[in-house]
């Protein structure tokens, strides 16, 4: 699975200005929904439901939020920097100031996990953390997402 295909570059939002989570997962989901057609509805409460059941915050300022979308036939994702951290409910308390939404067809099954593993293990690299935070534009962040996945392959 390549992080290429499940976020492509128009998936990127390089500055998102809000003050909740609640708003940021309305932001990401508009995005979806403009970009893949979906229900902004259905994404912004599969988002919020996944989040009821505890934060998707990893720590060091890098949450995942994700969700099973009904009418999905693959794997999307999109990355989000927010320009002031958010409070995810983190278990390090930390805000948080990177996002990377996976949203997942209902039948995804190991698939979505492989995926949401991919992300993890990506995010977890602080000098890589790093990049994306200096990085001010869709296409560098993009390029940072992809190039990262595919250097480590290497």
């Amino acid at each position: 699975m390549d992080l290429a295909e499940l976020a492509r570059s128009d998936c990127t939002l390089p500055s998102v200005k809000a003050t909740s989570k609640k708003q940021v997962l309305q932001e990401i989901a508009h995005k979806a929904s403009e970009i893949h057609g979906l229900h902004c509805g259905t994404i912004v409460n599969g988002l919020v439901a996944r989040e009821k059941l505890g934060s998707t915050a990893m720590g060091d300022g890098v949450a995942i939020p994700h969700a099973r979308i009904d009418g999905l036939d693959k794997i999307i994702g999109l990355f989000a920097r927010l320009e002031k951290p958010v409070d995810f409910e983190a278990a390090d308390s930390q805000g948080v100031d990177l996002i990377f939404t996976l949203l997942a067809p209902e039948a995804a099954g190991a698939n979505h996990l492989r995926a949401l593993a991919k992300v993890s293990r990506l995010m977890r690299d602080e000098q890589f953390r790093a990049k994306l935070r200096g990085s001010d534009n869709a296409e560098s962040l993009h390029a940072l997402l992809t190039e990262h996945q595919a250097s480590r392959a290497a």
